[in-house]
């Protein structure tokens, strides 16, 4: 099992939603040290505030995640100053919400180096310690995206399957290595965060928005338990099922559940400059 007590966990996207929810959950189970991450200062701060009721030691660190030289330069200054972290949670995402032809290529790279190439960065600066000590358990929070899409989600979901992928191979070469390391990789559907603003499931009473209290939940169990993976709700593993069938079958189902329009009306969070 991967204990949270007397631990340094690193979260990033921590400022609010989902990370928030992590960081609180985290400090409830005994951290000892939470480091936070995420470009919302703002509300960077608002999330240091609302654990002034733990004990743990809470450090933030706004931090531009599609930056390199940045990200590492933070990375390893909570490297030096901590001696490395117990548990890494990549959480940090982004969405445009756009059809292929209106996406913004500044925008699109973003969201790939937000989502999934700074997975690569700080898990190259915090592996190493983890593996001289042989121990310590790293968090991809992907997406059910990454496994099956929409209109107007393309490169939101194209990054999620790039931070799935990353997190199989990295367990896979861990397993080679006969190490101790855990993994988690996390696939949730839509959640009311905000993030998903304006999204309207066809459907609600068979597949609405997840509440993030519950998501987050099943998160810090899939830690402890050390499980390779999370879907959630379970409902979406019969995506797996319509993969057996010629793609017409999938693309009749997606039309039926109206996933094809549940974009039309997305807003999304309010952009932070």
């Amino acid at each position: 099992m991967t204990s949270f007590k007397e631990k340094k966990i690193l979260i990033t996207g921590s400022a609010q939603g989902l990370g928030r929810l992590l960081a609180e959950e985290a400090a409830k189970k005994g951290a000892k040290e939470l480091i936070l991450l995420d470009l919302n200062t703002k509300c960077l701060e608002e999330t240091k505030e609302s654990l002034k009721g733990f004990s743990c030691l809470v450090k933030t660190y706004p931090c531009d995640l599609s930056k390199r030289e940045q990200t590492y330069e933070i990375a390893n200054e909570i490297l030096n100053e901590s001696g490395g972290v117990d548990i890494l949670i990549l959480n940090a995402g982004m969405v445009q919400g756009k059809k292929i032809l209106d996406t913004n290529d500044d925008l699109i790279e973003k969201t790939f180096l937000v989502n999934a190439i700074s997975n690569f960065w700080l898990t190259k600066v915090f592996l190493p310690k983890m593996m001289e000590k042989n121990e310590g358990h790293i968090v991809s929070i992907s997406s059910i995206s990454a496994f099956a899409t929409t209109t107007k989600l393309c490169d939101y979901a194209a990054s999620k399957s790039a931070s799935f992928s990353f997190n199989e191979t990295l367990r896979l070469e861990l397993a080679d290595q006969k190490s101790n390391i855990k993994t988690s990789v996390i696939c949730p559907y839509y959640m009311n965060t905000g993030m998903f603003k304006g999204v309207k499931p066809k459907f609600s009473f068979i597949l609405d928005f997840l509440k993030p209290e519950e998501v987050c939940k099943k998160i810090i169990h899939t830690i402890e338990k050390n499980k390779e993976i999370l879907i959630t709700p379970k409902f979406c593993l019969t995506i797996f099922i319509s993969r057996l069938f010629p793609p017409f079958v999938g693309d009749w189902l997606h039309r039926f559940m109206g996933i094809n329009k549940g974009m039309d009306d997305f807003v999304g969070r309010k952009k932070i400059e």
